[in-house]
């Protein structure tokens, strides 16, 4: 794995971390988004984790098909990263991955989606449940987004000036 691969893997694992604080601006979204993990017999921490994750996956599997290096990452449109998550066939997200992860959850969280891709039934339902919710939280962002077609950068751009986290 080179030290370029690694870095693409953060910039995406950084996009699936500041998501849903960022939809979270609005108050009521969360609210939402907790009652339809509920409704859906899904844990709201493990749920919110998964999507992080699934974002991160699906932004990973976007720049790998476009053969961006990660100093072009910030120029994957928002749009794609969303069509990637409903598009996509679950394990081809999977495709490319890091062989590890300099952080553990994100290892961890990987491995989860794993075995919900591998053990089908109401598993591959939540996959799609959740990857709905994250299309919709993405759609949301790109709302906002002041500019016609937003990208990555838009959103780590918003991400910076709300002071989230890096």
């Amino acid at each position: 794995m080179t030290a370029d691969h690694d870095k693409l893997w953060r910039h995406c694992a950084h996009l699936g971390r500041v998501l849903l604080p960022l939809v979270d601006q609005e108050p009521w979204r969360r609210a939402r988004r907790h009652e339809n993990l509920t409704a859906w017999g899904i844990d709201t921490a493990a749920g919110e984790r998964m999507i992080e994750i699934f974002a991160a996956l699906a932004a990973h599997a976007v720049a790998l098909d476009a053969s961006l290096p990660a100093t072009e990452f910030e120029v994957l449109p928002l749009k794609d990263v969303a069509d990637a998550a409903t598009g996509k066939r679950d394990y081809e997200l999977l495709a490319g991955l890091p062989d590890t992860f300099a952080d553990d959850r994100d290892g961890q969280a990987v491995n989860i989606f794993r075995l919900y891709v591998y053990r089908n039934g109401q598993y591959s339902r939540r996959l799609t449940q959740l990857s709905t919710e994250l299309r919709h939280a993405l759609l949301v962002l790109a709302e906002r987004a002041p500019i016609r077609s937003p990208t990555c950068e838009d959103v780590l751009r918003r991400a910076a000036q709300a002071h989230l986290p890096q």
